[in-house]
């Protein structure tokens, strides 16, 4: 039997398994971090279908699925996400995404053996906002694969697109408690905080386009009458580039240490969640699934998305090895991310058949990297090629 019909029914043999993983991760959502169960579930059955597995890699709800062939080869690696929303729940299909990861994995593990390299199946927990990828990247964990490949559900089949880099700015304004009465005995955090407030909104006029400045006033006082001695603002600072959302944070800063002088407190600035970069394209990848998802009948496949929209911590994983992060529809345009509807989608019939088309996409496309050296060749010169551009 060839490869590739090999990976096709394995998917759509042990479909019942997948969906029962998407069910159970609905049933129990666990936010980033605290993803401790589905940890222990994906791990269990990847061990259970052959895989060597660690818990708690890199942080504590990370895992790696590990299978070897113990022949040269490339090392291909399939992510999974797992993390749910507050609220509501596996609103951005993060239960989806991680029965898809596992299923390519299972796909690619029953013919690796005939090609040799490594498969790694990479759970990274937390993507909403303290950024798994991330860490795992710093760590390493991305360093000898040659490809990492993932599908995210939405509402369009799509072959990748640029994210926007964000940087994610807190400051804290320190002054001083007084009697509303007597506010000249005080120091108001809280007037700083609202200058600095309105001064960073008038910066978006002066931006670059694709550039996004959004923040809160996260503490600004317990009580009317008294002279509010401190307060603090959150913002994230979206680019098309990290270095240039460092800038505009930085021309932020200087507007804060102005305006604190100015009002007689003192402030200070802090990294308050991780950092994400922009996602670097790779084009051949792009290609390939794109042919992939032909072959298996999707409908509608959308190009590459050079508007970037949104952050995503598999920006840090597209700097360290070719990437691809897919897309594939499960629900209609009407239906919005972050929502109990799209949530609810993960269980539908067209999250199934989603299921089948970006397990078995990126599963095919790992199979054409292992059986044509010439391929792989080409997606690693591309992406050496554009991280040169891009210094």
């Amino acid at each position: 039997m060839k490869a590739a019909t090999i990976i096709k029914e394995s998917v759509t043999n042990n479909i019942d398994d997948y969906m029962a993983i998407v069910q159970s991760l609905y049933d129990n959502p666990e936010i980033g971090n605290e993803e401790f169960e589905t940890m222990a579930l994906l791990t269990a059955y990847l061990k259970k279908v052959g895989f060597e597995t660690t818990q708690g890699y890199v942080v504590p709800t990370g895992f790696l699925g590990e299978y070897n062939t113990g022949k040269p080869g490339p090392t291909i690696a399939f992510m999974c996400e797992y993390d749910a929303l507050p609220e509501v729940g596996h609103g951005c299909g993060h239960n989806l995404i991680a029965a898809t990861g596992i299923a390519a994995g299972v796909a690619l593990k029953a013919v690796i053996d005939d090609f040799g390299g490594k498969l790694l199946v990479v759970g990274t927990p937390a993507e909403e906002n303290f950024g798994g990828k991330v860490s795992m990247a710093n760590a390493g964990v991305f360093d000898d694969v040659d490809v990492a490949l993932m599908v995210h559900p939405g509402t369009k089949n799509a072959v990748g697109g640029r994210s926007l880099a964000l940087n994610p700015l807190k400051f804290e304004f320190f002054g001083k408690n007084a009697h509303g009465c007597h506010p000249e005995m005080g120091a108001s955090a809280l007037d700083a905080a609202v200058m600095s407030f309105i001064q960073i909104n008038l910066m978006r006029q002066y931006v670059q386009p694709g550039t996004f400045i959004h923040g809160i006033i996260k503490d600004g006082g317990q009580a009317a009458n008294v002279i509010p001695g401190y307060a603090s603002l959150e913002y994230y600072f979206r680019a098309t580039t990290m270095s240039y959302a460092k800038e505009l944070s930085a021309k932020a800063e200087k507007a804060v240490a102005a305006i604190s002088q100015a009002n007689g407190v003192t402030y200070q600035s802090s990294i308050y969640e991780c950092p994400y970069e922009d996602t670097v394209i790779n084009y051949k990848l792009a290609e390939m699934l794109t042919a992939k998802y032909q072959e298996l009948g999707v409908p509608d496949i959308q190009p590459v998305g050079e508007i970037p929209g949104g952050s995503t911590d598999v920006g840090a994983v597209s700097y360290k090895c070719p990437t691809i992060q897919g897309g594939i529809a499960i629900a209609g345009p009407e239906v919005g991310g972050h929502t109990k509807e799209m949530a609810a989608a993960t269980l539908s019939p067209q999250g199934k058949q989603g299921l089948i088309w970006a397990a078995t996409g990126i599963a095919l496309v790992a199979l054409e990297l292992l059986a044509d050296p010439a391929q792989l060749a080409a997606v690693k010169a591309e992406f050496a090629d554009t991280l040169e551009k891009l210094k």
